[in-house]
């Protein structure tokens, strides 16, 4: 099933994630580094949650997930070790109209966490749809060996470009025309250093 790619800024917003593991805490880490709140259910957690916790980066809920912990809440992650309780975190966020990701079990929610790939301001997402997340780790890793961090470096420069641009009012197209040709002149000029070198 085809989603829609979206990037949400998180900041202000709360996510619960129940459950503990280890799939728990790189969910946390994905949406702390989003900005978002962070609540964490579950009875049992990893040391890195833990740690969490005590410096205070998220709050939790010591014990099994109950309707109420979607009070608030925008986007829920059901990580839970048990598909029933995965499968009840699903239903109840939905009927509430709340955006929520089932780990073991994609078709169950209403969204996905793709693959990331970070360069500076450059994010690059992998997806598979929910259908082979390992695969879409491997894609993402596979650019990672050529998609490095000068391309974050090229993006700061050309969203400075951008700023000048749309302070001097000219037309969006002729800015845009300009814009896209000066991308691929810096690509460019990267690709023949690294040629060079190599």
């Amino acid at each position: 099933m085809p989603h829609l790619p979206l990037n949400i800024d998180m900041r202000g917003l709360t996510a619960l994630i129940v459950g503990g593991g280890s799939v728990a805490s790189r969910k946390t880490r994905s949406l702390l580094d989003a900005g978002a709140t962070v609540r964490i259910v579950s009875p049992e957690i990893t040391t890195e949650i833990d740690a969490l916790v005590a410096a205070g980066s998220v709050s939790r809920r010591s014990g099994c997930y109950e309707p109420s912990d979607l009070q608030g809440i925008f986007l829920a992650v059901a990580a839970a070790n048990d598909l029933e309780t995965n499968r009840r975190v699903a239903s109840d966020a939905r009927k509430l109209g709340i955006l929520v990701s089932v780990v073991n079990e994609p078709a169950a929610g209403n969204c996905i966490f793709p693959a990331l790939l970070c360069r500076g301001n450059l994010e690059i997402t992998v997806s598979t749809n929910g259908t082979c997340p390992a695969f879409a780790a491997e894609v993402r890793d596979m650019l990672a060996t050529v998609i490095g961090n000068e391309y974050g470096i090229i993006l700061e420069t050309l969203a400075a470009e951008r700023e000048k641009l749309l302070t001097e009012d000219r037309h969006s197209t002729y800015n845009k025309d300009l814009l896209r040709s000066r991308t691929r002149e810096l690509i460019r000029e990267l690709t023949e250093r690294k040629e060079s070198v190599s």
